[in-house]
């Protein structure tokens, strides 16, 4: 008798199980989603099922910081924590979904029913309704707002949030709460828009060339940020062969699912789905270039709106901008031509990436670069959205990131790449302080060492 064969095998009582796990719609629209006093006594259950359990100990500072909480506690069990304290635990939580996907053996089906991620959301949900939202943290949400205002005045934007304009982040600091020591994403007063208001011409000596059409999905990030990572995407796919435009109809609504702002985030998802749904209609896949955003697109906006077709539609219609040159290459062949590149990789493998439960899809690809090094981390770097800059969060970041920042210079490689361009970020500035003074370690977007390794960039 095999394992297969056991009679309990698909059991979801069984723990770990082999049935497959699912999330519950978020019912974000029900008054009691955000009850306080019944969200506090939902995780009073799942802590004590997680101080039963412990598994998930080193995946972030969530875990440990539950279990002092309840070891420290006079009756050494969850009852013995005060409900004001766990705010503590929900502060260090950055919905990164690894405890969902990778630890815990009682997520549905399993009548525990634990969703450690979604309750720490709905916690957020229920205070933000209750005390209204954190001022600083909702205007960095309002990333297109920021970013179309601070592209024309680029220079001076980058100037003024520079760490080295000490003066400036002091303020900063002291009135927004933005940590003086964090390095800020740039800005760009060539977007990705601007740079793409014509789409290059598919090469039709390419793989894929009249066999795939897509919409490339820019994303906030990519758009206001990092444009280079578009300028990647659109040469490798167009050197492929693939008719790809270029298209940003709104952010995703990442930051403000982070925050707890259910109904706009909701609202973004019936909006950008709007806009793409002609788009899906006329064959285009949708690829967007961040891992967080084509998370949200796939996973968590079909939770928030399970009866919205144009939302499923476009779940079923995304791809992460790895999986999609993957899938492209196993289908067609790979690209002739392909350079190595010196120095060896270093890919971190980004917790909202594995969340897309896809495999290693980036490292997939990186591997189709001859005589090339490409190790990879599958360790959370600690940063997401504002939590590795904000000062109240940036302690929890540096500690659960120092770890992996440890593994990416052991490996020694020249260059950094994440599917997160935030955890790229946030480990290059560990890994560098490390390093000798005025050294550094380059750091890159998976599909930008990819198109240099073919020659389009």
């Amino acid at each position: 008798m095999t394992c297969f064969d056991f009679p309990m095998a698909n059991d979801p009582s069984r723990e770990g199980g082999l049935n497959a796990p699912f999330r519950h719609p978020i019912d974000w629209r029900d008054d009691a989603f955000y009850d306080l006093a019944l969200v506090e006594t939902e995780m009073e259950r799942v802590f004590d099922i997680c101080h039963g359990c412990r598994r998930c100990f080193n995946l972030c500072d969530s875990f440990p910081i539950l279990f002092d909480l309840v070891d420290e506690s006079p009756t050494g069990e969850i009852d013995g924590v005060a409900k004001a304290d766990y705010a503590k635990v929900a502060d260090a939580c950055t919905l990164c979904d690894m405890c969902f996907m990778s630890k815990c053996p009682y997520v549905p089906p399993h009548p525990f029913d634990v969703d450690f991620p979604h309750l720490i959301l709905r916690y957020r949900a229920a205070n933000r309704r209750k005390d209204g939202g954190e001022f600083m943290r909702d205007q960095l949400a309002e990333t297109d707002r920021n970013g179309k205002l601070a592209a024309p005045v680029a220079g001076l934007a980058n100037w003024a949030t520079a760490k080295r304009n000490k003066p400036v982040r002091k303020i900063m600091e002291q009135v927004a709460g933005i940590a003086a020591e964090a390095d800020l994403p740039q800005y760009h007063s060539k977007t990705a828009e601007r740079l793409f208001r014509t789409d290059p011409t598919p090469n039709p000596d390419g793989v894929a060339f009249g066999k795939r059409k897509a919409a490339v999905y820019a994303t906030c990030f990519v758009d206001y940020n990092t444009p280079s990572t578009a300028v990647a995407a659109m040469a490798v796919l167009a050197h492929l062969g693939v008719d790809a435009k270029l298209d940003y109809p709104g952010c995703c609504g990442m930051p403000k699912f982070e925050a707890g702002d259910l109904a706009a985030v909701a609202h973004q998802a019936e909006t950008v789905a709007a806009h793409f749904a002609p788009v899906i209609a006329e064959g285009r896949e949708v690829v967007a270039l961040t891992a967080s955003c084509a998370l949200m697109m796939k996973f968590e906006w079909p939770l928030l709106l399970p009866e919205n077709e144009a939302v499923k539609a476009l779940a079923l219609a995304t791809r992460d901008i790895g999986e999609y040159v993957v899938q492209l290459t196993k289908a067609y062949g790979a690209p002739a031509n392909i350079k190595p590149i010196a120095g060896g990789v270093t890919l971190h493998h980004a917790c909202h990436a594995r969340a897309q439960a896809m495999g290693v899809k980036s490292a997939e690809m990186l591997k189709l670069i001859p005589d090339t090094k490409v190790d990879v981390i599958e360790r959370c770097s600690g940063h997401g959205g504002t939590f590795g800059v904000m000062k109240a969060t940036r302690p929890h970041a540096m500690k659960v990131g120092r770890p992996t920042a440890r593994q990416v210079r052991e490996k020694g490689n020249e260059t950094l790449c994440s599917d997160c361009p935030l955890a790229c970020e946030h480990l290059g500035q560990l890994v560098s302080a490390e390093l000798a003074e005025g050294a550094s370690i380059r750091q890159a977007h998976p599909i930008e060492i990819f198109a240099q390794a073919c020659g389009v960039i």
